[in-house]
């Protein structure tokens, strides 16, 4: 909880008050690894912060899931046109590692709203975070090769290829393990020359 309340306290200071009423009704989940946490068809009424561990974003294409991105530590994950307009989500969300979270429902976010108005910033930065790593997806999509997205994960978020299977980097990545596979080989012979 003290990790999710100073990620909240980059925004804005919270009372004594405050965090008492989070402990309330803020609810802490554990999710083992390979564990969905949320999947499509449903209506999304929560709202998700990481504190330990990777969930991977996909979507079922055709009957294959498609890795679409890696929250980790110290990101709010939702559904947010589920979650904003009441329709079913497309989205999965599937724990790679043992992971902890903490979950915000719609009902529990009125009653901290009710007690400050501090709290629409879970809502606001949540919505914020997947507006963002949408567009930092389609960016990447529109922009770069394959080769390019994989290096960009490598210096950008390196840890991931040691807490992720490389099936799952490489549908992030959108090319197959294969291909995959010879990206690194060309990647390490350019990085030895």
């Amino acid at each position: 909880m003290e990790y999710l309340i100073r990620h909240i306290e980059d925004y804005a200071k919270l009372s004594e008050y405050e965090k008492e009423n989070m402990l309330l009704f803020v609810k802490k989940r554990h999710f083992e690894k390979n564990e969905i946490i949320f999947s499509e068809g449903k209506i999304a009424n929560e709202i998700y912060f990481v504190t330990k561990g990777c969930v991977r974003l996909f979507y079922n294409v055709d009957g294959k899931d498609r890795t679409a991105f890696f929250y980790t530590d110290g990101q709010f994950i939702c559904a947010g046109e589920s979650y904003t307009y009441n329709v079913p989500a497309r989205e999965n969300y599937q724990a790679i590692e043992k992971t902890e979270i903490y979950v915000f429902d719609k009902t529990n976010i009125e009653k901290l709203l009710e007690v400050s108005s501090k709290f629409e910033l879970i809502a606001r930065i949540a919505t914020e975070n997947e507006l963002i790593v949408c567009q930092r997806i389609i960016a990447s999509f529109v922009t770069k090769s394959a080769e390019e997205r994989y290096i960009e994960l490598l210096e950008t978020n390196g840890e991931l290829f040691q807490r992720v299977p490389q099936q799952y980097i490489a549908s992030f990545l959108g090319v197959s393990p294969e291909t995959l596979s010879r990206i690194k080989k060309r990647v390490l012979s350019k990085g030895n020359s």
